[in-house]
């Protein structure tokens, strides 16, 4: 099963960076902010979205994520191997101003929240039963960082923020906080 998903997973990752057409006709301009709302804030992608919430459209029988195509639309070609960061973390948002280029080390950087196990409220840290103190952790190129044990929630956060401050580029969560 675990090979199924990274499959599914890489298949997603091709459409996901599929390269764009150089140019848009405006037909395709047309068609595509149609199916946009352009509420203040974000615009939100109105018609087919993927399972985890991304748009898609078709450009001559090619299917492509929303908000890359508003990126290319309005800021022009995407460079390979790069991906679009939504800075407001809404998945179904092409609003260009809320799109920006990044590395995929510098998008992982900028999580939308808390995974679901998580009990604590604060990303990166837990409750360890063993030692009965918050653990503080903090992943970073694919490998854990441990921060250390804390007696209490606000230290431990105060902790994981300040090392995600000390080592990501985009972590904008954490530096909006902190202004």
């Amino acid at each position: 099963m675990l090979a199924h998903s990274r499959t599914r997973r890489a298949m997603q990752m091709k459409v996901a960076l599929k390269a764009m057409p150089l140019e848009f006709s405006g037909k395709d301009h047309s068609r595509f902010w149609a199916k946009v709302d352009k509420s203040e804030g974000c615009w939100d992608w109105t018609a087919c979205t993927d399972r985890h919430g991304y748009g898609r459209f078709t450009i001559k029988h090619s299917a492509y994520v929303a908000h890359r195509v508003a990126y290319a639309m309005m800021a022009g070609p995407i460079p390979d191997s790069m991906e679009i960061d939504h800075a407001c973390h809404n998945r179904a948002c092409v609003r260009p101003d809320h799109l920006r280029l990044a590395t995929r080390k510098q998008n992982a950087e900028n999580p939308a929240g808390l995974v679901s196990k998580n009990k604590s409220g604060v990303h990166g840290v837990h409750w360890d039963p063993r030692t009965r103190k918050w653990k503080a952790q903090v992943s970073h190129h694919n490998q854990k960082i441990a921060i250390g044990y804390f007696a209490t929630l606000t230290a431990a956060e105060a902790a994981v923020v300040a090392k995600r401050m000390a080592l990501f580029t985009h972590n904008e969560l954490d530096r909006r906080v902190a202004i």
